[in-house]
């Protein structure tokens, strides 16, 4: 017999994720992640292809016995979207599975007064390239403005995030190492 809340745990687990960042990316409970990791309830077909999905795996990954090649390439169909529109942005997650790699890249669209979520220092380096618009980075007491064209980097050893003060989208192509998104 599958054990597919066993199967989904370990893939969760191999990418380095919690429950509650899976069920984050998938809107779903913390609980109800658990329940499926335990095999007290079974998700519906398009739930498990979410939750599949989130964990950079298509069904057919899932369920296939043999150990696909690794993918090098990645088309629109890969990307994930989570949209935050009290905040407004939305992160597009490039490459579904970039938890198992050294590097996370994603790619941010704020809205004009939008802003990203604050993030917590961590190790690693943080790069970003505005591909339109403009932002303004804020590192622990510091702000400073990006235009479009221009990239930052830093050492993420304080609280940071980027806002949008303008009046147009800006589209920011930010890359994590290690894989914090």
């Amino acid at each position: 017999m599958l054990e597919i809340g066993e199967k989904i745990k370990r893939r969760r687990v191999s990418l380095g994720l919690t429950q509650e960042e899976l069920a984050a990316r998938v809107e779903l409970s913390k609980g109800f992640i658990s329940q499926v990791e335990r095999d007290l309830t079974s998700p519906s077909i398009a739930t498990l292809t979410d939750i599949l999905e989130a964990l950079g795996m298509s069904l057919a990954d899932f369920f296939s016995e043999s150990s696909a090649q690794e993918k090098v390439v990645f088309g629109a169909d890969d990307v994930f979207v989570k949209e935050d529109e009290e905040a407004g942005h939305s992160i597009h997650w490039l490459i579904p599975n970039a938890q198992k790699n050294s590097l996370e890249p994603i790619l941010v669209s704020l809205l004009p007064g939008g802003k990203t979520w604050e993030d917590d220092p961590h190790e690693g380096e943080e790069f970003g390239y505005v591909l339109s618009g403009g932002i303004t980075l804020h590192l622990g007491g510091e702000s400073f403005k990006v235009r479009r064209g221009s990239s930052f980097c830093f050492k993420p050893t304080a609280v940071h995030y980027i806002t949008n003060d303008s009046k147009r989208e800006a589209l920011v192509l930010w890359v994590s190492t290690p894989p914090s998104f």
